[in-house]
Parts: C-alpha cells; sequence; structure tokens
C-alpha cells in the first residue's frame, strides 16, 4: 500500500513537471487541429538529426503513423526548418537544457498528455526503427487494433544495435538511404534480463556495446528495454526515457503464467558514419545522463575505429529471423 503511494506521488509530480515545462517549448508549426480521432501519433525529440530524419519520416509514414509531434532542441543543421516545412508535422522548438528536462522526458511528457489522449502514441528517437511482427505485410494500425482487442495498453520493444562489417565511418552515409544498407548486423544473443524491483518492467542489457565498450563493467552498459507504443492516456507518464512508465501496470508486457505477450524491437541505426560529428557535439554540450559516459565510451572506440563486427554477428533479414532467434514475439497474434 506504501509502495502504490508513493508511486502515485511521483505521478503526480511528474505529470507537474510537465505541466510546468510547457512554458520551454513554442510552437513553430503547429498542425495538431488536423488530428484525428482513430490517428497513430509519433513523438520524439532531436537535435542536428537533418540527415536522418527523411528516411525517418518515409519509414514511419509507411508504417502508418499519421502525424508527428516533434522538439526540435536548438539545431543548427535546419532540422527545424525541414520539419515545419512537413504537411503532417508539428513541431515545437526550444533552447532550453536537454537534461534538465530529463533527457527530453518531461517536454515529451507534455505533448503526449495534451494530444495524445485516447491514441495510440509512438515515443522513439530518430536513429530508432520499429519492426513488429507482420511489419512486412500489416501497417501499424493492424496491430493496435489487435491490441485494442486483447485489452492491451502497451507494446514493448528490445533495443537492436546494427552495426556495419566494418569501422563505423568506412562507409559514409548520406540524407534519405536506408540505414541499414550499411548497418546490416546485430548480435544474436549476449543479453541480460532481469526485472526491475521497483516498476517491474524487464530490465535488458548486452549486444554490441556491452561487449566490446563496457566488457569491464557490463552493469553500465545502456539499457535495451523499451515500451515506446501507448494507447495513451492522460494520466500516464514516462519515468526514464521510454524504458518504464507510470502507472506501472502499463510495464507489464510480459506473462508470468508461462504464455507469452507480443513484443518487436526498435532497430538502432546509430552506428553510421555520422556518429564521430555528434558524439564530439554531445560530449561539448554534456547534455546526456550520468556525465555522458556513453558517448565517453562512443569517443574512445571511434578513436581507435572499432568494428562491432565478430564472427558471430548475424546479418539483419526480417522480422521472422528476430522472432526465430528469440529476440521478438508475435505471441498469439496469427
Amino acid at each position: 500500500m506504501l509502495t502504490s503511494y508513493r508511486l502515485r506521488l511521483r505521478r503526480r509530480r511528474l505529470r507537474l513537471r510537465a505541466f510546468r515545462k510547457r512554458r520551454e517549448i513554442e510552437a513553430r508549426a503547429d498542425r495538431t487541429a488536423a488530428i484525428r480521432p482513430a490517428d497513430i501519433l509519433l513523438f520524439a525529440t532531436v537535435r542536428n538529426e537533418g540527415v536522418r530524419l527523411p528516411f525517418f519520416l518515409d519509414y514511419y509514414r509507411r508504417l502508418g503513423v499519421r502525424h508527428f509531434l516533434i522538439v526540435d532542441n536548438a539545431s543548427t543543421d535546419g532540422s527545424a526548418d525541414y520539419l515545419a516545412a512537413q504537411p503532417d508535422v508539428s513541431v515545437w522548438t526550444t533552447g532550453a537544457s536537454y537534461k534538465r528536462a530529463r533527457f527530453g522526458a518531461d517536454w515529451m511528457n507534455r505533448l503526449l498528455s495534451r494530444y495524445g489522449h485516447g491514441h495510440w502514441c509512438l515515443t522513439v528517437d530518430a536513429d530508432e526503427f520499429l519492426v513488429y511482427p507482420f511489419c512486412d505485410t500489416r501497417p501499424l494500425a493492424a496491430l493496435t487494433d489487435w491490441l485494442d482487442g486483447c485489452g492491451l495498453r502497451s507494446f514493448p520493444a528490445m533495443i537492436l544495435d546494427m552495426y556495419p562489417e566494418g569501422p563505423v565511418d568506412a562507409v559514409p552515409y548520406s540524407a534519405g538511404q536506408d540505414p541499414f544498407e550499411i548497418a546490416a548486423w546485430f548480435d544474436s544473443g549476449n543479453y541480460m534480463i532481469s526485472r526491475h524491483p521497483l516498476y517491474l518492467n524487464l530490465w535488458i542489457q548486452g549486444g554490441p556495446r556491452a561487449r566490446t565498450m563496457f566488457a569491464d563493467r557490463p552493469e553500465q552498459a545502456p539499457s535495451l528495454n523499451k515500451i515506446p507504443l501507448v494507447k495513451w492516456r492522460r494520466p500516464y507518464v514516462y519515468v526514464s526515457s521510454t524504458h518504464m512508465l507510470l502507472p506501472r501496470g502499463l510495464n507489464l508486457v510480459y506473462d508470468d503464467r508461462g504464455g507469452e505477450k507480443p513484443s518487436g524491437c526498435l532497430l538502432h541505426a546509430k552506428f553510421l558514419s555520422t556518429m564521430g560529428e555528434k558524439v564530439a557535439e554531445e560530449l561539448e554540450r554534456g547534455e546526456h545522463f550520468a556525465g555522458s559516459r556513453e558517448y565517453q565510451a562512443y569517443a574512445e572506440a571511434l578513436g581507435s575505429r572499432q568494428s562491432f563486427w565478430c564472427k558471430w554477428s548475424e546479418r539483419y533479414i526480417n522480422w521472422r529471423q528476430l522472432e526465430i532467434l528469440g529476440l521478438m514475439s508475435k505471441g498469439n497474434w496469427a
């Protein structure tokens, strides 16, 4: 009972934080009046992602996202201008601290509360691409309709780090290109899974970053568990990025009774030739988690031109391959 009370109090505080942070974001192009009741919405925070945005928007449009709600955090590469010119995008701009907005979570919670209520909402980074069961033949609306029919309110996806066969900077990436033409490989194993004792969500670590950058401190490797797709209600909040939510029933994306709930993967296209410039910028800004230790590890790997590829690497084919490997599941969705 005490734990439930404390979590309810934390949820109220996070909602209040998000409400206060509304003053930090200013609408640059507000097209939210065009949102229809059944539309699937996508929410994201970006900074200097201009080279990624053409493919990112096209990918999710093809899946069936009908409107994008994006916060641009002081980009200097024209990202805000590009987004403002897109007819299905609403964009807000801010020069405020990403870190002090809980790494963008406060801004996302504000927009989700204001515009996401009653919609299936997908919250991702510009280098994350959702793959779900039957995504090659069924639109995202087919998945959300099935989740509605089953009474499921959230859908999990494990981050799957994708990487090239050689050094990250060996093959240049250009705007509009499919990043997985270059970053076509992933680790099929080497993952550790536990359950968070308070929020009850799964906690996943491992993959190529743990194997190469955090081999001597695997407990500090980035978390790979996310719950990016949620049938949003106004009282909901993300607690830490999209790793976990409140109320914590939304985190129960697994079945303790021996069954299996459906899940997907977020193909992570961070490891491209654009990474070096991004890492240098973020180290200078110092706006990321734990003193930007993850970006410090990236800088060391890039400096040595380290390759993530090894003899156990798998070349990506499709979602069925990921299900066979146990990295995602269609559950009982047939």
